[in-house]
C-alpha cells in the first residue's frame, strides 16, 4: 500500500471541515415552528402529521414547537400596528401576538435556532368584516414583529389559503379578496409558501356527519393539513439552507 502524498493528505482534511460544518450548519441548533390563527389553527393537533414529520426530517431534538390560536378572531388581535375604528377594542389590538410570544419565549428559552418558520392559518374573521384591504399589510406587520421579537431577519412562513367555503362571497364578502391576497403575499417572497385547504373541509365526520366546503376541516382533513404544512416548512428550510452553502 502506497503511502498517502501530502497533498491528498491535504484534501481529505478539508473535505472533512467542511462536511463537519456543512451537517453543523444544517441542524445544530435546531430549527423553531410558530404556529398561530384561528379556529382552523386551533383545530389543528401538531402531534399527529406536522410535529412527527418535521421530527423525522430534522431529528427529534431539532424541532421546537410555539402554538397559539384562537377561534373566530380577527387579525388585528395580532396586529399591534392596527389602527382601531369605531367598535373595534384598542384592548384587543395585538393581545393574541402578546399570548403567543409568550409561548414562544417559554419554548425557546436557552436555545438558537437555524432558522424559525412562522405557519399561519386565519382570515376568515376578516373575510366576514368585510376588511381584506387592509389584510395584506397586517400580515406584513406581524411577520415583522416577529422578525423583531425573534432578532431575526430570515422568518420563512407559511400561509393556510382560505378554503373554497364561500367562493361566492355570499356569508362573508371578503371571502375570495383574502384568499387571493395569502397566495399572493406568500408567492411574492422567496420566503414564503402557501398551502391549498380546499379539500380538507370535504368529507365524513367520525360522527357520520357530512362536510361539503364546510368552513371547517373534517379530521381528516386536519391531519392532512398539518402534513402539508410540514412539507411546505421542510422545503423552505431546505431551500436557505442550501443557498447559504452553493
Amino acid at each position: 500500500m502506497k503511502p498517502l502524498t501530502l497533498f491528498t493528505l491535504t484534501l481529505i482534511l478539508i473535505s472533512a471541515v467542511l462536511t463537519s460544518c456543512q451537517t453543523n450548519k444544517v441542524s445544530s441548533k435546531g430549527h423553531l415552528f410558530i404556529l398561530s390563527g384561528q379556529s382552523n389553527m386551533l383545530g389543528l393537533d401538531p402531534e399527529l402529521s406536522f410535529a412527527p414529520m418535521l421530527r423525522k426530517h430534522f431529528g427529534v431534538n431539532n424541532v421546537t414547537i410555539a402554538k397559539y390560536a384562537k377561534g373566530g378572531q380577527p387579525i388585528r388581535r395580532w396586529d399591534k400596528g392596527w389602527k382601531p375604528t369605531e367598535g373595534q377594542n384598542i384592548a384587543e389590538i395585538g393581545d393574541l401576538y402578546n399570548v403567543l410570544m409568550q409561548k414562544v419565549k417559554k419554548v425557546s428559552k436557552g436555545k438558537q435556532f437555524d432558522s424559525i418558520t412562522f405557519v399561519w392559518m386565519q382570515g376568515e374573521r376578516d373575510a366576514r368584516e368585510g376588511l381584506g384591504d387592509l389584510y395584506k399589510d397586517s400580515f406584513y406587520r406581524v411577520l415583522n414583529q416577529i422578525s423583531l421579537d425573534t432578532n431575526s431577519n430570515d422568518i420563512n412562513f407559511v400561509i393556510g389559503r382560505l378554503s373554497d367555503f364561500d367562493m361566492k362571497n355570499v356569508r362573508y364578502p371578503d371571502w375570495t379578496k383574502v384568499r387571493q391576497i395569502q397566495t399572493a403575499i406568500a408567492d411574492a417572497s422567496d420566503r414564503g409558501a402557501w398551502v391549498n385547504t380546499d379539500k380538507f373541509n370535504d368529507g365524513m365526520t367520525k360522527s357520520g356527519k357530512l362536510y361539503v366546503n364546510d368552513l371547517h376541516y373534517t379530521e381528516q382533513g386536519y391531519v392532512d393539513f398539518g402534513a402539508f404544512l410540514a412539507q411546505q416548512s421542510i422545503k423552505l428550510i431546505e431551500k436557505h439552507t442550501r443557498s447559504q452553502w452553493f
